[in-house]
């Protein structure tokens, strides 16, 4: 059994740490209380709740204004949370709150357009021209190449957030088209041949949200609530694009500058217009365990589609990557499958076992700190590999996501 603590004192100081367990669905509690360790579920070992809680505190020690988690397991559930959720007023975070996911977007994207394989309204290995005339400059380019980071398309964010603040600043009210976006990556090179290796690009989840959009003749919002949000009663995930708020209780974004030591930048509000169906969507830990327990169990798409998203090509270290989906090996040898997303201010993983029985949402509310996004991978360690995880690195490299640039990340000491 561990003990919750709570340490109460200034808005600067104040933590809320509460662990817990307690049914499925039911709503966060109001107060922390105590963890009793559940059955571990699909033969995983038993979480460390313990080493979960510490990886949060660490995040926060590294920068993070507040951090947080949720751990479905089973008929069990786990809270953990540390920090605030507002620095001006000193808000405790909580599970309770929405934030901005990033590329977790992705995998509703892919998840749209895998039900429209299964539909017969796509075909994987298609040219993306056969649905899109004349968009992309080579016809070799598929679909499946797209969803996979294999298109060669070159990620127009590179450029866009080469400086931190001030690109995220000079897009931070903009609507960009669709059309707009891609025009700015064929503007520069390919970085590979269609079907080459792996390589991270936005683009080619703008390519499948105007792929969506053409299939079916609904702006990607409804296609999100049609297929996915409505049928699994996601009562925090949103696309408001362009809209620039969130809606109902949130935690704040904070971004990180470029020079150590710099003021965080609120990033809360901000049109995402730059990302839309790559990385705008907005949710909660409770929302992505569900989704991800819901994909993985095979309850958003046929076996085989399933199967195509988990065909996996190598993505760099202990990762690979399917359509729209990261397979992540821990360091105990057990491989879990979601996304992570950074959006200006915050940093987010939501991974799940193969059968999706269980599942790990975490959140800081910062970005661009190379520490913090590092640090965040021991929720994993920690949910899955339980105290069998073994010691991670700090020191190892940060994959890429929308609002990182190469050579950007900041690296701030801890205090």
């Amino acid at each position: 059994m561990v003990s919750a603590t709570v340490v109460r004192g200034t808005a600067v100081a104040a933590a809320l740490v509460s662990l817990l367990a307690v049914p499925a669905h039911a709503a966060p509690p109001a107060a922390p209380g105590t963890t009793t360790a559940g059955v571990a579920t699909g033969g995983l070992p038993e979480p460390d709740v313990t080493g979960l809680w510490q990886v949060l505190r660490t995040a926060r020690r590294q920068g993070a204004p507040g951090a947080i988690a949720r751990l479905d397991d089973g008929d069990t559930v786990r809270w953990a949370a540390t920090g605030v959720a507002d620095r001006r007023t000193g808000r405790t975070i909580s599970n309770a709150d929405r934030f901005r996911i990033g590329s977790v977007t992705k995998v509703f994207s892919a998840v749209v357009l895998l039900q429209l394989a299964d539909e017969k309204k796509l075909q994987l290995d298609a040219p993306v021209n056969r649905y899109l005339p004349g968009l992309l400059p080579d016809d070799r380019i598929t679909v499946r190449h797209v969803l996979s980071h294999r298109s060669g398309l070159h990620d127009y964010t590179d450029e866009m957030f080469a400086r931190t603040v001030p690109g995220f600043e000079a897009v931070r009210k903009k609507v960009f088209t669709y059309r707009q976006l891609v025009d700015r990556s064929l503007a520069k090179p390919r970085t590979t041949e269609p079907g080459g290796a792996y390589s991270y690009s936005n683009t080619n989840f703008v390519v499948a949200g105007m792929l969506i959009e053409k299939l079916t003749g609904h702006f990607v919002r409804t296609e999100y609530e049609n297929r996915i949000i409505e049928p699994l009663h996601l009562r925090d995930t949103l696309y408001v694009h362009p809209g620039t708020k969130v809606p109902g209780r949130h935690a704040r974004g904070y971004l990180t500058p470029d020079t150590a030591g710099a003021t965080l930048v609120d990033s809360t509000e901000q049109t995402v217009s730059w990302a839309q169906s790559a990385g705008a969507l907005i949710s909660s830990t409770r929302d992505l365990n569900t989704f991800l327990s819901a994909l993985l169990g095979g309850r958003l798409t046929s076996r085989a589609q399933l199967a195509q998203m988990q065909r996996w090509v190598p993505a760099g270290g202990s990762q690979a990557y399917g359509l729209g989906l990261r397979r992540r090996d821990l360091s105990c040898g057990i491989s879990v499958y979601g996304h992570t997303g950074a959006v200006q201010g915050y940093y987010t993983y939501a991974f799940a076992s193969k059968d999706g029985e269980r599942s790990l949402a975490a959140l800081a509310n910062t970005s661009n700190n190379g520490t913090v996004l590092n640090s965040m991978l021991g929720t994993l360690e920690s949910a899955f590999c339980g105290k069998k995880a073994k010691a991670l690195k700090g020191s190892g490299p940060v994959e890429r996501h929308e609002d990182i640039a190469p050579g950007s990340l900041v690296r701030p000491k801890a205090p």
